[in-house]
């Protein structure tokens, strides 16, 4: 194999699947790329046997064939490179030439013919939607997904297809067990996709698809078996499904909360990220008082001391005050975009819900601490 190709694009595609390679893994073929070419175009692949992904960049093929390369170090050859193009050609023995111009490498590889097949499921209804409405939907999810290694059953985002009289939406939910984000969003023709029920995307899976909503307008999707299916014009991501079974979230969700008050998402978002500056591991709590039209933050750690903030808000009701974790209310004001929220509750023992009027079919729910 020999091509020639433009350092940009070349650099942009590597970039993308670097997250994917495994690092420490018992298959050292699982840090490489593979690099095939045909008579225009040549194809990026990585894979580490749970997520694939392959771009499509258009380069001078001079050779067909397949090789593959150290992803690390080509994403460094290429990073450190002031060239237009990037010449790579196949050697003997798994040595493989790559020139920009001024510097030459020689790099020991490993035989195209031990990468893992990419293999694209075949007839997978997909359905095509806005790339901004899917990145919403992921950045408005993903960071309630479960660290915690115990945790498997939250540790993706619960994607379903639900149905409000003739429209169907497209619904992602995600909780650690403390916080829970939704986000529904309408799409054309999703009645077509074969989503009888749930499935889980996991994270590293939505990080992936993440990247190719910043390539185009439009993006298809579709589900098939154990595997989600996402591509655009020049990639395509192939993620493997998890097998867990998400909790009954709907009873959560539909809590009665009685009491709301609204006020600028911009002045709580600042509010609560100045509770953060005296938090640790042990003390992360703020506690929230209404009353006379005053929102009163308060965070106190025994071992630095305590901090003070209010928001003038419009609430004549009853003095209310919760104990909540200041960081859920930076993750889910920075994730929205309304001018105003709105938070609903009823007292320090259940949950406060946030919403925003320009953020529609989302909402983000905290569970209370007790402070």
């Amino acid at each position: 194999m020999e091509i020639k190709v433009n350092r940009d694009s070349l650099f942009k595609s590597v970039s993308k699947v670097q997250s994917i390679l495994e690092k420490r893994s018992n298959m050292p073929i699982l840090s490489m790329i593979l690099i095939s070419a045909d008579d225009r175009s040549v194809n990026i692949s990585a894979t580490d046997l749970e997520i694939s992904m392959q771009q499509k960049i258009e380069a001078n093929v001079i050779t067909a064939g397949s090789i593959t390369i150290s992803g690390r170090k080509l994403f460094e050859i290429l990073k450190e490179s002031k060239s237009n193009d990037i010449s790579i050609k196949e050697k003997e023995n798994n040595w493989v030439f790559i020139s920009d111009d001024k510097t030459q490498y020689n790099l020991a590889c490993m035989s195209a013919e031990e990468y893992p097949v990419f293999v694209e499921p075949e007839d997978v209804d997909m359905v095509e939607m806005e790339c901004t409405a899917l990145a919403d939907m992921i950045n408005k999810t993903i960071y309630a997904i479960t660290l915690e290694e115990a945790g498997y059953k939250l540790s993706g985002v619960y994607t379903e297809r639900i149905q409000r009289e003739d429209a169907y939406f497209l619904r992602m939910v995600s909780t650690d067990g403390h916080r829970l984000s939704l986000s529904d969003k309408q799409i054309d023709n999703l009645d077509k996709i074969k989503m009888d029920k749930g499935v889980m995307i996991p994270k590293k899976g939505l990080l992936e698809l993440n990247k190719i909503t910043s390539e185009g307008e439009k993006i298809s999707i579709g589900f098939k078996e154990n595997n989600c299916v996402a591509k655009n014009e020049n990639s395509l991501v192939v993620i493997r499904l998890l097998e867990s079974k998400f909790p009954d979230y709907r009873e959560v969700i539909s809590i009665d909360l009685k009491n709301s008050v609204s006020l600028n998402r911009n002045e709580l978002f600042d509010g609560m990220r100045r509770m953060m500056i005296l938090s640790s591991e042990s003390s992360k709590g703020v506690q929230i008082t209404l009353q006379n039209n005053i929102m009163e933050l308060v965070s106190i750690n025994p071992d630095l001391g305590d901090v003070k903030d209010h928001i003038k808000i419009d609430y004549p009701g009853e003095m209310v005050e919760m104990g909540f974790n200041s960081k859920y209310f930076v993750d889910v004001l920075q994730s929205m975009e309304s001018e105003n929220v709105v938070i609903c509750f009823n007292d320090n023992s259940s949950p406060c819900m946030l919403r925003g009027e320009d953020d529609k079919g989302f909402l983000g729910l905290i569970m209370p601490m007790r402070i």
